[in-house]
């Protein structure tokens, strides 16, 4: 079976309801759409709803980062890809890429850690060996994409350097 490289299957349009005072997209329904690219990706890693349902178990977000690269207004057609970094027996690291469907350009990112929980003890709980094959097997066809440069970034200031005169 072939894997897509990266995953690249939700697509999405900016609501009228989504449109903030600056024109654009506002900042909260970015996790919104990010989330609905999530619950595809789930799928394609296949932590179905029957999956959660028949093992008594789900994921939660761990820890996100979001970029805003560049505006994207109502009514525009927006394609996700979403890249796997890393995993373990509880735990995957992901990245989505939100671009602008037909002029191409990075809107934005959102990195992000899951991990995978109980619903019994609401813990974090080992993924089945499936999902854990299923992960690898995307993880191997993943590893080949360029290095990406919105990875693990941080937030703040840099202190200008100072001369002496």
């Amino acid at each position: 079976m072939s894997i897509q490289t990266p995953f690249d299957q939700f697509r999405a349009t900016v609501k009228p309801e989504w449109i903030d005072n600056n024109k654009h997209l506002n900042m909260g329904y970015y996790m919104v759409v990010f989330d609905l690219a999530t619950d595809e990706f789930m799928k394609f890693v296949h932590l179905t709803r029957n999956h959660r349902k028949k093992h008594r178990v789900t994921t939660f977000s761990l820890e996100g980062h979001i970029t805003y690269n560049r505006e994207i207004g109502e009514g525009e057609p927006m394609r996700f890809t979403t890249q796997l970094l890393a995993f373990d027996e509880k735990r995957f690291h992901y990245i989505h890429h939100m671009y602008h469907e037909t002029e191409g350009y990075l809107a934005s990112t959102n990195e992000l850690m899951s991990i995978h929980i109980s619903l019994e003890t609401r813990r974090a709980t080992p993924m089945q060996p499936a999902i854990l094959e299923r992960l690898g097997t995307i993880k191997a066809a993943h590893a080949g994409l360029p290095q990406n440069p919105y990875i693990g970034r941080q937030i703040g200031l840099r202190a200008k350097a100072t001369t002496n005169t």
